[in-house]
């Protein structure tokens, strides 16, 4: 499994994705999971060749994501699911229209794991709410892989 971490850990909330990567990362020291984590950022698409390198069965991308609910609220969808392009959609290439080319690449499922944000305020610190949903989710994906 391979999981991308996409955000900006200077817009407060759009960390989500990379605090939950961090978390998962250090979970997976005390275990032993087949797992390898990217840290896109804000520019995942830089991440395909060495995504398609490594050759994962499953590709789960982690991010802040505008479901409109509360912020913290996780949401997960199949990267090739109706709709999903417009509620992800907030970096140069839009995340379905990478994943869709990696899943038929490599013949892998893709999934986007998307965080609500509560701010995305330039210079701000991420909120407890998306510091707690990183936690959860990191510690669902850590536990999903022992």
């Amino acid at each position: 499994m391979a999981v991308l971490a996409v955000g900006s850990d200077l817009r407060a909330d759009d960390a989500a994705g990379l605090l939950a990567a961090e978390q998962l990362v250090a979970m997976r020291r005390t275990g032993r999971q087949r797992m390898k984590v990217f840290f896109g950022q804000t520019a995942p698409e830089n991440f395909t060749g060495e995504i398609r390198k490594y050759q994962p069965s499953h590709l789960v991308v982690l991010d802040a994501a505008d479901s409109g609910r509360p912020g913290g609220t996780v949401t997960i969808a199949d990267a090739s699911a109706a709709g999903v392009a417009s509620i992800y959609c907030t970096h140069n290439l839009p995340l379905t229209v990478m994943l869709n080319y990696l899943a038929k690449s490599l013949d892998c499922q893709a999934f986007i794991i998307g965080i609500q944000p509560h701010i995305i305020e330039f210079g701000q610190p991420s909120t407890p709410a998306i510091q707690r949903a990183a936690k959860r989710v990191a510690k669902a994906l850590h536990e999903a892989m022992s």
